[in-house]
């Protein structure tokens, strides 16, 4: 029997306990709203919590997007990357906190990873902002974070159903709950008010044929996925391999010389990942 939908999501919905928020996180958001902000306003904002500015300069600096040492401060990469992949990081190192602060690893790792995969995909299917779709890769499982934080009793069912009938996460969540990580995905993604171009793979990427506003880069989260549990890398809560949906993959036109390649460089760099996230908490 499931739980009452609207009940648990009134309830996620009025968390206070999240990192960044309601403080610097909704802070930086106002501040990118008005028309008037220039990068070093938001710099500053940021550079006012120096842990916090030094862990989006390491994931900025790391494998994941490629300037390996060459940005030195949060201006220089509002500049780069763009106010939205900043503000994306900004919440996704708080939830790299939170997933280190609870011990879930296996899930911090394929976050992780499904962000780079996702960024080498943009590159090599020529995606526009490839950094963005990174961060929504980042970002795309916080709903099983969630869950796990906020309704222990249920996540240790929902385990127990993975293991006893090797059901995938998302179809024990449905089973258990009624709904699953990417609903309360869609939840957070509107209490934050995250752009469609995050929220979408956050919220589709087990159904991307339904994104109506970001549907390539929630075909490329969708697809990285499913290579990075192939390869894997971290632990999503189960150990299966999720069909990758037809229509994405013709979306994205990956020929097999092109999917070659992404294995070959995820590969690569998934090995430069190891050496971030065995540094990222100190």
């Amino acid at each position: 029997m499931s739980l009452d939908e609207e009940s648990i999501r009134n309830r996620i919905q009025r968390l206070k306990s999240l990192p960044t928020l309601p403080g610097i996180f909704e802070k930086i958001t106002g501040l990118m709203e008005s028309s008037d902000t220039a990068a070093e306003d938001v710099a500053n904002l940021i550079s006012c919590d120096q842990a916090l500015s030094a862990r989006v300069l390491r994931v900025v600096n790391s494998a994941l997007y490629g300037f390996p040492g060459r940005i030195s401060n949060v201006t220089h990469a509002l500049i780069i990357l763009g106010f939205d992949v900043v503000k994306g990081l900004v919440l996704s190192t708080s939830v790299f906190d939170m997933m280190l602060a609870r011990g879930f690893y296996g899930l911090w790792e394929h976050s992780l990873g499904c962000a780079t995969t996702a960024g080498v995909i943009a590159r090599k299917t020529n995606t526009a902002n490839p950094e963005e779709v990174s961060v929504a890769g980042l970002l795309h499982d916080i709903g099983k974070v969630i869950i796990r934080i906020e309704l222990p009793e249920e996540a240790s069912r929902i385990d127990e159903l993975i293991g006893t009938r090797e059901l995938s996460v998302y179809e024990a969540e449905e089973e258990v709950l009624g709904f699953n990580h990417a609903t309360v995905g869609k939840w957070l993604s509107q209490k934050w008010n995250l752009p469609d171009k995050l929220s979408d793979p956050v919220t589709y990427h087990h159904s991307p044929a339904l994104s109506r506003f970001a549907p390539r880069s929630t075909a490329i989260v969708h697809v990285a996925d499913s290579i990075v549990r192939a390869m894997g890398f971290g632990c999503a809560g189960d150990n299966l391999v999720t069909q990758i949906d037809s229509n994405a993959w013709e979306m994205l036109e990956i020929s097999d010389p092109i999917l070659e390649e992404i294995i070959v460089e995820v590969d690569d760099k998934l090995e430069d990942a190891e050496d971030f996230l065995s540094g990222f908490g100190s």
